[in-house]
């Protein structure tokens, strides 16, 4: 499921954030890249020891978990802190596929990568190219989103980030561990949490709400991971 979450910032937020990333002391992103990532990444990416990092990656999951959409389509059982890259001059990601374990360094903790998020923190109009390109079963999907917005996918997906070729393209990117492993199950369970939403905003708790609501929490009993 590829799910696009609004203003999971405000301009206020990105602005700040920002701010403090034009400070930072930026590494190489082929350093914290696997051996095949290696050859077809090339970006900046902000270290785990730069004084901004946990801060900053803090601030950002603390957005996501406000925003309702994030928590009902990832439900979430562990996030890894979130990072923070730049793309510019031909900067680029290929084809590639997350790693399926990531470690927190500031957590001390493992996890599974079940979804993949990333948040945009520029304006499409402030560099040209640096589009993420999902692949599923429907084909291939471009992304581009506003400031502050973000793109939630299954970790699975084949995905890349075409080359910046003017500007500069900043983003924070996160892995989610779900308390159901299953993607498809996510999207079922998804997809019946706003129906009820839409319901219960129709025509209020009635009988057959709850009863869907009773449906959704027996669901995610039986398919949760604790």
């Amino acid at each position: 499921m590829l799910l696009h979450l609004p203003e999971v910032l405000t301009a206020a937020e990105v602005a700040e954030i920002r701010a403090e990333l034009e400070q930072a002391r930026w590494a190489d992103g082929a350093l914290s890249a696997g051996p095949m990532a290696q050859k077809v990444k090339q970006n900046r990416q902000l270290p785990a020891d730069a004084p901004e990092a946990k801060r900053l990656g803090e601030r950002i999951e603390a957005a996501l978990r406000r925003h309702p959409l994030f928590t009902s389509a990832a439900l979430p059982k562990l996030v890894i802190t979130p990072r923070f890259n730049a793309y510019q001059g031909g900067g680029h990601y290929g084809n590639h596929v997350d790693t399926a374990i990531h470690s927190d360094p500031f957590r001390g903790v493992i996890a599974r990568t079940d979804v993949s998020t990333t948040v945009f923190l520029n304006a499409p109009e402030e560099y040209e190219g640096g589009e993420l390109i999902i692949e599923d079963t429907y084909g291939a999907h471009e992304v581009k989103l506003a400031a502050g917005d973000a793109i939630l996918y299954p970790s699975t997906s084949l995905h890349r980030v075409e080359p910046v070729t003017e500007g500069i393209r900043l983003a924070s990117f996160l892995w989610t561990q779900s308390l159901v492993k299953d993607t498809e199950r996510r999207r079922m369970l998804f997809e019946l949490d706003m129906t009820i939403i839409r319901l219960r905003a129709q025509i209020g708790d009635t009988e057959e709400v709850v009863g869907l609501t009773a449906h959704y929490h027996n669901l995610l009993r039986q398919w949760g991971d604790l």
